[in-house]
């Protein structure tokens, strides 16, 4: 259950980050209630999961699916570089999170 809540805190993570970049764009008090809301329940997710995990897995997961979410989230939805060079640092970042996960 802890890992679940991990990721639904690094999605709501990629969430906030997102309306970050959208309340830039538009300045709407939607975006901004959705920025909130998002980071406020990916805080709550991770503060759950926490009380399973280690501290440093656990933040270095949700860093990580948060950092390579948003990147993602650029990439496909706000027009960002798709260059492979990129796409190579973002696996590198998962593959350090999967490799957490193995070892802890």
């Amino acid at each position: 259950m802890a890992w679940l809540l991990l990721v639904l805190a690094g999605c709501c993570e990629t969430l906030g980050v997102s309306m970050i970049n959208k309340l830039n764009k538009d300045k709407k008090w939607s975006s901004l209630l959705f920025l909130i809301v998002s980071f406020g329940l990916s805080f709550l997710f991770l503060s759950i999961s926490m009380k399973t995990l280690p501290m440093g897995t656990a933040y270095a997961i949700w860093t990580g699916i948060g950092a390579s979410g948003g990147a993602f989230v650029g990439m496909f939805f706000f027009g960002e570089s798709k260059d492979w060079k990129r796409i190579v640092c973002i696996a590198i970042v998962l593959g350090s999170a999967v490799g957490l996960k193995l070892i802890s």
